[in-house]
């Protein structure tokens, strides 16, 4: 098979009227335009051009050839403006996924406020929590919350994930605020889980020294917006990510208990894409716009 871009090199010989217009219309040298044209003549087995000192005369199967290669230095270009129109203009098809607690909290109103911002994205976003495999099903950007080991994707990381220890104001009506980590073995303790594993075991920080408690409590629960949300039914005290319970700590739905205690973080949030040597403009945008919105408020 021909090689295009030899095809469109010989068109140009032929509109030109010579090599050495040619390749001053294409911007490089008389010897690479000649070479290309040699190497379009071994593929096809055939002589396109007859040369001389001062003419080109296109041979029988020269001229059938030209006809259809104007077609290809046509589409070659069409190509390359495509591609430049599409790196000028933040537009084209953008396919997101993240977990669902970090999309229903952040990610949602955020596409909304790009998608007003950038109308010529066409945007796409998956919210669940299966590991996806972004270069199979196509994905530009996906949000992670884990500690990620090396792999062929390149990550951005977008926040740390603090995490804080909660209760609400009608469980503290009842029950005495945990003046020691120690104290909450008196308390209902709403426990994580993930699989078979349950989170039951909280490490304080303070003053360079280190305290794990193993929280006691009937209810486990393997989603966060649910451990958030029994919290705030006052079903009892958790240990969350901070970002998932920021508004109800504003709000006042939930309190933050022993603030002087420093609890382990979670899994930082990274956004990750395919690693690629040309980062479509849609993709590069989308992506300091997360860095610069999605926790704008603080979590």
């Amino acid at each position: 098979m021909p090689n295009p871009l030899h095809l469109a090199t010989f068109a140009a010989i032929v509109d030109a009227g010579s090599i050495s217009k040619a390749a001053a219309r294409l911007g490089c040298g008389k010897s690479v335009v000649s070479r290309q044209l040699a190497r379009l003549e071994a593929e096809l087995g055939a002589r396109l051009i007859q040369r001389t000192t001062r003419t080109l005369t296109l041979t029988e199967v020269g001229e059938a050839v030209w006809l259809e290669a104007q077609q290809i230095e046509r589409s070659l270009s069409n190509v390359e403006q495509i591609a430049g129109q599409f790196q000028q203009e933040v537009r084209g098809r953008l396919r997101v996924t993240c977990p669902r607690p970090l999309g229903q909290r952040y990610l949602v109103p955020l596409v909304a406020a790009f998608s007003r911002a950038y109308p010529k994205v066409e945007l796409t976003l998956q919210v669940e929590d299966r590991l996806i495999d972004l270069v199979a099903e196509q994905i530009d950007v996906a949000l992670r919350v884990a500690h990620l080991e090396d792999s062929s994707l390149v990550a951005r990381r977008i926040a740390d994930n603090p995490r804080v220890l909660v209760a609400a104001p009608q469980y503290l009506e009842h029950a005495q605020r945990p003046q020691t980590p120690q104290d909450l073995a008196q308390h209902r303790c709403l426990l994580f889980m993930s699989g078979n594993s349950v989170w039951d075991s909280w490490t304080f920080q303070r003053d360079g020294s280190a305290m794990t408690v193993r929280a006691q409590g009937s209810i486990r629960v393997n989603d966060g917006l649910s451990l958030a949300a029994l919290a705030c039914a006052g079903a009892g005290v958790a240990v969350i990510d901070r970002l998932l319970v920021a508004a109800e700590l504003a709000s006042g739905a939930l309190v933050e208990l022993l603030p002087e205690y420093r609890l382990n973080p979670g899994p930082p949030i990274h956004a990750v894409y395919p690693a690629r040597k040309w980062l479509p403009l849609k993709t590069a945008v989308f992506l300091e716009y997360l860095q610069a919105h999605l926790f704008e408020d603080g979590v």
